[in-house]
Order: structure tokens, then C-alpha cells, then sequence
């Protein structure tokens, strides 16, 4: 036999084998069929996501259980009043409780070694039957180290810490109060089309400082609410000790932050946006960890690995942050637990999984072009110790939480991310589509109007995998960011501070800037994807950018805040993004394109800049040429009968100029165009988004 044919014998022997074993790869070959070469690959990841899913199993009870560590880790008040201590420091020669209850005596209260490097503690209760300690009382686990050295550590399970006056640190508080928050609202059902606000607390209000989760729920809900958002992405709600890492240097992995109020408090504002019928994920951090020891995980036991891997591989370069060792039994018990914590106890309704990309891959995504060749997504370049914990975190939301959404940001465009785990697939229901931003940051930079390539744009709006969905987005926080600008601030910049006056006429930047700005926003919401995200603030055309206090800008607040108030004032231009922002979701929400099938585009005509495509039953037509209108333009259709204009950049109420008549009636003809069976001729203003809704047919 010639040595091509025993490969290829060997080859479809092999295909064969990974068919039996991953239960539906025959699905994801037939939508994909050149991921066939890497079959293998696929039947490894999913029979080492099955092997550690059987051992939990066997040892743990399952991931039901296993995913409850919350429960008995950490510091517990028994029933009796006595208090239950469990901690795992595999690198430490002694394990101690200590605090106010002690008088700080750091070794009163020695823990108990057990098996795998756990240790635990039981404290008996006082005869009085008083609490041992009280609610709001500070804690500190103390770690005596194999070198002899005493640390004094806050437990990686804390519930609670804060920061007092001038500190450096963060205190663990022992949460315990008396009446906690008892949720009054069911959660809502999980939205057919992802409308997503990202939000973060700390910068909700307009004045200069930190504002609260109070502030948020009384004051930002109801704007979210009323332009037309379902879901709300919450960022930095897990403990981080450096403000200005945006919420992305986690210290405690299972306390809410301090800084914006308390925990009874943040489930008050879950717990209202459910009975608005908003569904609320939270910006999960499981990629890396904050470096700091002293109110951190990192050397919790006195040496480097614990929960990380030791030496180079346990550090991010480029972050100045700590990995995760995925492959450890007790950091998967962590991790696991960390995701049920917040379901369970504060009401998420999923996760926006941050650093997929870093987690995917040994090289982290650094220095990497990620080319679209399937190699770079397989062979030894993938950490399948991460890609794992992922398969086991996304089986753990959806089998215990079937309306659970999870989300991942992930730059690399690895296939079957966002493929059901049954397939071979990592099992998020999103990938964030992060390309499209890049796309519209780089025509505001490089290209002059008339020179925006029609067909280049619409690739980028409609370039992803079949069946995977994405969260489409004009621009998140990244873009807000200092160091770069918003599209508002791209598009208009130092004209948003003296011309954006109702009573002042319009000048060129400022038209322009309006006109793009709506253009941007609705082709991205409609050709983008299967869920749309927009940044809190930008909807309006939030000028300048974001920035936090640090002491590059002398700690100060002025651009770690959202003028909400800019959208309130009748003689600003800010309200008529707001306006158009909030009934381009609400249309959404009526005819459901997020939900339907991707869009067909009949049109992108480089010369006349007209872009025109279908989806649900509606007729998108943009015309982004900056001078030219056109009279009596066909643009081809599937549907006969009469249209009506639903939506229009150009009407009054959005800072357009109204040159469309909404009374006017489009009838299409039995005329093929652009291999469409019907068209309809319609008059095209300069810088117009428009959409028709064939009136003839049901909704």
C-alpha cells in the first residue's frame, strides 16, 4: 500500500473515532467542513472535558456539589453559633484565624491540616449563645510559611472588604448581617434579541466622585429601561483594590465592591432591574488575578503557585497580573464556585467572560495577528487546561440555569467557541464581534467620506461563523478610554464643547457628526450580529473620554463620570441621539431582527455609497455618500406589496433635516433587481439610514 493511501486510511480511521466519541462533531463538519483536518483535535478537548467532569464526579458528587465550595470554605456561623473555618494553603506549615473577636491574637485559633492541603477550623460557641463574630468585625487568616515567615492574608472566599480612610489595603469585614436582602422579583425570560448596556457603577453620575449602586438603581435604571435595553453588562462589580484598573485587577473574587456600597445593595439593584425586565450579566474576570498578596490571592500560602502556576507561566506580561493554574482540582473548585456565588446569591442572570483570548492561548494574544488560518487555533499554542474550565463553566451555567447567557470576548475568532459543548464546541451562547469597532475607529482616522469602501464594511458587519452569534457594537469602554476617543469625540470633537446648542446653526462637523453617528449605531445594530452592546453614555454622543483617578491626572474624577444630565437639556443636540438611540432598540424590540436569520444584502455600489440588505421582513437602505441624494433609486426586494418608512435617521426628532415624507406609500413592482424578485423606487437623502416595513404583511 503507497504511503498516501496508509495516511489516508489512518486519517478516516481517525475521523471515524473522533465521530463516535464527540456525540454531535458530525454537526459541526457539516456546517464547517474544514475543521475536518482537526477532528482530533476536537475529540482530545471533549474527551478531557468528559474525563474531568466524571472525576468531579466520582470524588465530589458532581459539579452540582463541587460548585458549591462557598458553602464550607471561607468563615461560616453554624447553626449552634459556633463557627465553622475552611481554608486551602497546600504551601503553608500553619493556617490561623484572627481579628476582633481575639483581640488580634494571631495564633489563639489554629486550623486543623487536612488531606490535599485543606485545613479547617471549628470555634465553639460562646455560652452566652452571642455571636462569636459579630457581623461587620474585621478577620485575618494568618499563614505561618514553610520558610517560617508570618502573613497576614484575607481569605480568597471573604464575602466582604473594604478600605478605610486613607489605607493602602483592603479589611475583610465578616459579612453577616442580621436581615439580608430578600428578593422580591422573578428573574425575567431570556430575551430573543440581546440589547446590552454596559454599564459600570462608579462613573453613573455626573458629579465628580464614585457613585453607588443606590445611585445607579434610582437613577440610570430607568433611563436604560427607557431607551430600550434588555440585558445590562455590569463591569467592575468583583473586588478590585486599584480603581483605575477599570475593574479588571481582581483582589476578591467573591466580594462585590465596596467602593459603590454594600452587598445588600447591589442584589437591591439586580433585583430592580429584574422587575423591569432586564436581564443582568456580570463582567466575570476568571483570565487573571491582581498581583497583590497582602488583600489578594496571589501567595496566599507563602509561595508563587497556590492558585496560580508557579515560575513564568503564572504571570501575564503585559498585565502585570497572575494565571490561573486550570488544570488544579482546587482552583476549578474556586473558579466554578466563583460563578455559582454570584447566580445564586446576588441573581446573575449570566457572564461576559473578559480575556478569552489571553485564556486560550499560551502566547496570551500578544504579538498575535490571528490571521483566520485554522492552525493557529489548534496544536500546542492552545492552553486546553483553560479552554477546558471553559467547557466546565459553560456545561455548569446552562445545565444548572438553562436561561443562563454567557459571553466571550475573544479577539483570536477560535471556531466552535460558541459551539454547543456536544459538538466539540467551548459552549458560550456570544463571542463579542470585536472587529466591527476597529473597523468604524479606522475609516473616522484614515479615509475621507467619499473614499469609505461600501463592500469593505458590510464584510466587516457580516464576517462571522455560521451559527456561532455575536454581540455586535460600534464601540464599548475600550474605545471611551484615554488614549483613544468615542466616535462622537472622532467624529466632532472640540466643535461638542461651543456648537451643540439647539440655537446655533448647524455647522459642517456638527451635521456630519450627528448624521454618522445614527448611520454607524444602526447598521452596526442591524448587520452586526445576533445582539447589539453599547457603552453607558454613548448612545447620546458622550463627549470626551474616560479616564479614572490615578496619578498620571492628579487623582482626579472630571473624566470618570457620564453626564447623563447633557441628554436632558432641551437646547442640546445630545437628546436627539437619545431619542434615535432609544426608538431604533424599541423597533427592534417590535420586529426582532437581533432574533432572525442573517441579512440578505442585495447592494453595496461603491460609487453611489449605497448600502441596501433585508432582514425580518424589513428593508434597510444607508446611503453614506455626503453630498449626493438620489430620486427614484431601486433597491431590490423579496416581498411584494406597499412599504412604509418605520425608521429614519433623517426625521426631525434625531437632529436630521427631514427630508423624508413618513406619509409617503412605496409600492414594489414585479421588477428584478439585483437578484431580488420585486424592487421599489425610492428617494435617498445624503447621509440617510432608512428602514421600510412591508405593511401588506403580517408582523
Amino acid at each position: 500500500m503507497a504511503a498516501s493511501e496508509a495516511r489516508a486510511d489512518c486519517s478516516e480511521a481517525a475521523l471515524a473515532e473522533a465521530l463516535a466519541d464527540v456525540p454531535e462533531l458530525a454537526r459541526l463538519l457539516e456546517i464547517d467542513p474544514y475543521l475536518k483536518p482537526f477532528a482530533q483535535d476536537f475529540q482530545r478537548r471533549y474527551k478531557r472535558f468528559n474525563e474531568t467532569l466524571n472525576n468531579i464526579g466520582e470524588n465530589e458528587g458532581g459539579i452540582d456539589k463541587f460548585s458549591r465550595g462557598y458553602e464550607s470554605f471561607g468563615v461560616h456561623r453554624c447553626a449552634d453559633g459556633g463557627l465553622y473555618c475552611k481554608e486551602w494553603a497546600p504551601g503553608a506549615e500553619g493556617v490561623f484565624l484572627t481579628g476582633d473577636f481575639n483581640d488580634w491574637n494571631p495564633f489563639s485559633y489554629p486550623y486543623k491540616k487536612l488531606d490535599y492541603g485543606k485545613w479547617e477550623l471549628y470555634i465553639p460557641p460562646k455560652r452566652n449563645k452571642s455571636l462569636l463574630v459579630p457581623h461587620g468585625s474585621k478577620l485575618k487568616v494568618v499563614i505561618r510559611s514553610k520558610s517560617g515567615e508570618i502573613l497576614y492574608r484575607i481569605s480568597p472566599w471573604a464575602k466582604y472588604v473594604t478600605r478605610e480612610g486613607d489605607n493602602v489595603n483592603y479589611d475583610w469585614i465578616h459579612w453577616d448581617p442580621e436581615h439580608p436582602y430578600k428578593f422580591k422579583h422573578s428573574k425575567p425570560k431570556k430575551p430573543r434579541g440581546l440589547r446590552i448596556y454596559e454599564s459600570h457603577v462608579g462613573i453613573s453620575s455626573y458629579e465628580g466622585k464614585i457613585a453607588s449602586y443606590k445611585h445607579f438603581t434610582c437613577n440610570v435604571l430607568p433611563r436604560i429601561k427607557d431607551l430600550g435595553y434588555n440585558c445590562i453588562q455590569m463591569m467592575a462589580i468583583m473586588e478590585h483594590a486599584y480603581y483605575a484598573s477599570f475593574g479588571y485587577q481582581i483582589t476578591s473574587f467573591f466580594a462585590a465592591s465596596s467602593r459603590y456600597g454594600t452587598p445588600e445593595e447591589l442584589k437591591e439593584l439586580v433585583d430592580t432591574a429584574h422587575s423591569m425586565g432586564i436581564t443582568v450579566l456580570l463582567d466575570v474576570v476568571h483570565s487573571h488575578a491582581s498581583k497583590n498578596s497582602e488583600d489578594g490571592l496571589n501567595m496566599f500560602d507563602g509561595t508563587d503557585s497556590c492558585y496560580f502556576h508557579s515560575g513564568p507561566r503564572g504571570n501575564h506580561d503585559l498585565w502585570d497580573s497572575r494565571l490561573f493554574a486550570y488544570s488544579s482540582w482546587e482552583v476549578l473548585r474556586f473558579l466554578l464556585s466563583n460563578i455559582r456565588w454570584w447566580v445564586e446569591e446576588y441573581g446573575f442572570d449570566g457572564f461576559r467572560f473578559d480575556g478569552v483570548t489571553s485564556m486560550l492561548y499560551h502566547h496570551h494574544g500578544m504579538g498575535q495577528g490571528f490571521s483566520g488560518d485554522y492552525h493557529e487555533y489548534f496544536g500546542l499554542q492552545v492552553d486546553e487546561d483553560a479552554l477546558i474550565y471553559l467547557m466546565l463553566a459553560n456545561h455548569l451555567i446552562h445545565t444548572l440555569y438553562p436561561d443562563s447567557i454567557t459571553v466571550a470576548e475573544d479577539v483570536s475568532g477560535m471556531p466552535a467557541l460558541c459551539s454547543p459543548i456536544s459538538q466539540g464546541g467551548v459552549g458560550f451562547d456570544y463571542r463579542l464581534a470585536m472587529a466591527i469597532p476597529d473597523k468604524w475607529i479606522q475609516l473616522l482616522k484614515e479615509f475621507k467620506d467619499e473614499d469609505w469602501n461600501m463592500g469593505n464594511i458590510v464584510y466587516t458587519l457580516t464576517n462571522r461563523r455560521y451559527l456561532e452569534k455575536c454581540i455586535a457594537y460600534a464601540e464599548s469602554h475600550d474605545q471611551a478610554l484615554v488614549g483613544d476617543k468615542t466616535l462622537a469625540f472622532w467624529l466632532m470633537d472640540a466643535e461638542m464643547y461651543t456648537n451643540m446648542s439647539v440655537l446655533t446653526p448647524f455647522t459642517p462637523v456638527i451635521d456630519r457628526g450627528i448624521q454618522l453617528h445614527k448611520m454607524i449605531r444602526l447598521i452596526t445594530h442591524a448587520l452586526g450580529g445576533e445582539g447589539y452592546l453599547n457603552f453607558m453614555g454613548n448612545e447620546f454622543g458622550h463627549p470626551e473620554w474616560l479616564d479614572f483617578p490615578r496619578k498620571g491626572n492628579n487623582e482626579s474624577y472630571h473624566y470618570a463620570r457620564r453626564q447623563f444630565h447633557l441628554t436632558d437639556d432641551d437646547l442640546l443636540r445630545y437628546k436627539f441621539l437619545n431619542n434615535f438611540d432609544r426608538d431604533m432598540n424599541k423597533l427592534e424590540e417590535r420586529c426582532g431582527w437581533l432574533s432572525a436569520p442573517q441579512a440578505h444584502v442585495s447592494e453595496k455600489h461603491e460609487a453611489n455609497k449605497i448600502i441596501a440588505f433585508e432582514r425580518a421582513g424589513l428593508l434597510f437602505i444607508f446611503n453614506f455618500h455626503p453630498s449626493k441624494s438620489y430620486t427614484d433609486y431601486r433597491v431590490g426586494t423579496t416581498l411584494p406589496g406597499k412599504f412604509k418608512i418605520v425608521l429614519d435617521t433623517d426625521a426631525a426628532e434625531y437632529g436630521g433635516h427631514q427630508r423624508l415624507d413618513h406619509n409617503t406609500d412605496f409600492f414594489s413592482e414585479d421588477f428584478k433587481h439585483n437578484e431580488r424578485p420585486y424592487s421599489l423606487l425610492v428617494y435617498i437623502p445624503s447621509r440617510v439610514g432608512l428602514i421600510l416595513q412591508n405593511v401588506d404583511m403580517p408582523n
